[in-house]
């Protein structure tokens, strides 16, 4: 997908009507980057640990992996998985988990390095828990 770049100004108002019209991975997506931007900037005042927990955690699963668990997630429901299918969702699955098993250590560890509990944690970055399917 190429890609242009363009000047514009938008009001906040105007940047969140735009982020609306994303679809739910693509929003997914655009939060993980805005708070790997937030992390970025408060990087030069983070202690070295913290910056490096924050940027663990908003790593998360790569967009084409996220994309095809999607996929196969919705044949699951329309009940039309075949064999092989079934077991790549299986697969990733674990791989999904995998990571945000990750994802939970490291914010585990940054709340205690902050002295606070992983839910007031969660909420203060804006992070949600995982929703299976």
């Amino acid at each position: 997908m190429p890609v242009v770049q363009v000047q514009a100004q938008l009001s906040t108002d105007e940047l969140l009507k735009a982020v609306r019209q994303l679809s739910q991975p693509e929003l997914e997506q655009f939060v993980s980057q805005t708070i790997a931007i937030t992390a970025q900037r408060r990087a030069p005042s983070l202690p070295h640990t913290e910056a490096e927990l924050l940027l663990e955690i908003n790593r998360g699963v790569p967009p084409y992996v996220q994309k095809h668990y999607d996929e196969l997630i919705v044949k699951r429901r329309g009940e039309t998985l075949t064999p092989d299918e079934h077991n790549e969702l299986l697969r990733l699955t674990h791989e999904v988990e995998n990571v945000e098993a990750h994802r939970m250590k490291y914010l585990a560890e940054l709340a205690r390095l902050r002295r606070t509990s992983l839910t007031s944690l969660m909420e203060d970055l804006g992070v949600r828990t995982p929703e299976y399917a």
